[in-house]
């Protein structure tokens, strides 16, 4: 498989290892204008670019019809658009706030305990994310995916950053130096705490999720998630 690293910081370094000790070529490390490389070169574009990038460098994969893999957050507001122009060049595309198969199950985890704590309202929930002072945006992408799904499920009417209203699950980050991602979910009642809680050692799992990612969507059409990678 021939790869197009989008963006080359610690991410994409460590993706080019993995892909490479799996026998993939990466033939691509851009970090500029993605206009000056012949992209019809490449099997699939693994983005991990920063989020002023992602739009433009993702949405001109799909025009060439390259697959796409994307985990850049901060910028998913403009997550539909990129959609449509996918699905308009007949390419494919799998975005995720994180790639890790430690970190997707801890979203299954987490979606089926807040199904179970839905009914007992004393229990205050709180979220608390920590990554490296490195990291563009706050709250983490992991974070807000796993606040929507306990927002799904509790009948909160949104997330804030630290301070929330009794309606908004709050969500702390923290930028701890060297610190490759935690995430904590917790639930304080007067008389005791439920938390569960995913601690990443190294962003090989990131990385190595991506890659597998990247392996599944070869030969197909459309959007995809992780979950159709893993499960």
């Amino acid at each position: 498989m021939k790869i197009a690293l989008l963006g080359y910081g610690k991410m994409g370094k460590t993706i080019e290892r993995l892909a490479e000790e799996r026998g993939h070529e990466i033939i691509f490390r851009i970090t500029e204008d993605i206009e000056k490389y012949d992209l019809q070169k490449a099997d699939v574009a693994i983005d991990f670019s920063v989020p002023d990038a992602a739009f433009n460098n993702i949405t001109t994969c799909f025009k060439k019809q390259i697959p796409v893999i994307s985990g850049t957050t901060g910028w998913l507001k403009r997550y539909e658009e990129a959609v449509k122009i996918c699905k308009e060049n007949d390419a494919a595309f799998i975005y995720a706030s994180n790639f890790s198969l430690g970190v997707n199950l801890f979203f299954e985890l987490n979606r089926q305990l807040a199904q179970m704590m839905k009914n007992f309202p004393e229990y205050k929930i709180g979220i608390e994310e920590i990554h490296h002072t490195q990291k563009l945006d706050a709250p983490s992408g992991t974070a807000i995916t796993l606040a929507e799904q306990i927002i799904a499920a509790s009948g909160k009417t949104g997330w804030k950053l630290d301070k929330a209203s009794d309606n908004e699950l709050p969500i702390t980050a923290k930028r701890i130096e060297n610190v490759p991602g935690t995430h904590v979910i917790s639930y304080e009642s007067p008389v005791d705490t439920i938390k569960i809680e995913h601690v990443a050692h190294s962003r090989d799992g990131f990385a190595l999720g991506a890659i597998v990612a990247a392996e599944w969507l070869q030969h197909k059409k459309g959007i995809f998630s992780m979950k159709d990678v893993l499960f």
